[in-house]
């Protein structure tokens, strides 16, 4: 069964290409000019992922977002912009975004992050609380702070990456990478601990507030 993408753009030009491309791709897709129209199909039809533009005019995607997410509507969003860099990349993942995708950008990304997020929101596979990973970057957003990257090397990342997708994985990496990430991590999150599983590698559990270990 196709899943369903609904994307809120008010650049006509742009909506009727991504909406062309997805359908290409196997989606079935909404499309509405504004958030007003966004919002009143939201409220007719459930839709599996939303595209949305942050810059429009009337009510602006970042501001549609938090209206949202307010109301508990949890569907993932990749929110699309013009405006780079990581202060804005923050800003969309403070505000409920699961993902943030900078234009001009490919719409063979646009499906693979698409793909992503309907994924784990279907397996109920997302990252650690305190947790997301978007534009090759982990962000660590807790006690109401906003979002920060978390500082890793290339090999930490990849472990990461590795032991997140999705959350449960067993991947081998060589001991002291494993022991960095593991550092990182403790100082950053009280709910996360990698774990050594003998012979196969290591794997990130959840650690409730009584203190037991939640691996299998």
């Amino acid at each position: 069964m196709n899943k369903t993408v609904l994307i809120i753009d008010d650049d006509d030009m742009l909506r009727k290409t991504l909406a062309h491309g997805l359908r290409d791709s196997g989606f079935d897709v909404l499309t509405a000019p504004n958030a007003d129209q966004g919002a009143q199909i939201l409220s007719r039809i459930t839709v599996d992922a939303i595209v949305l533009d942050r810059m429009m005019t009337g009510t602006d995607g970042l501001s549609f977002l938090k209206q949202i997410r307010a109301s508990g509507i949890s569907i993932p969003v990749i929110m699309l912009t013009a405006m780079g860099g990581p202060e804005n990349t923050i800003d969309g993942l403070s505000n409920g975004a699961n993902d943030y995708l900078a234009k001009p950008f490919q719409l063979r990304e646009l499906v693979l992050r698409l793909n992503n997020i309907i994924r784990q929101d279907a397996a109920n596979t997302k990252l650690p609380m305190g947790m997301t990973f978007t534009d090759g970057e982990f962000f660590i957003t807790t006690h109401n702070e906003k979002p920060r990257i978390l500082p890793l090397s290339g090999e930490e990342k990849k472990l990461l990456r590795n032991l997140t997708t999705p959350v449960g994985n067993i991947a081998p990496a060589a001991p002291m990478v494993a022991k960095r990430l593991r550092s990182k991590l403790n100082g950053v999150l009280s709910n996360t601990d990698i774990i050594t599983i003998r012979g196969r590698g290591y794997k990130l559990i959840n650690i409730d507030p009584n203190g037991a270990k939640n691996g299998d």
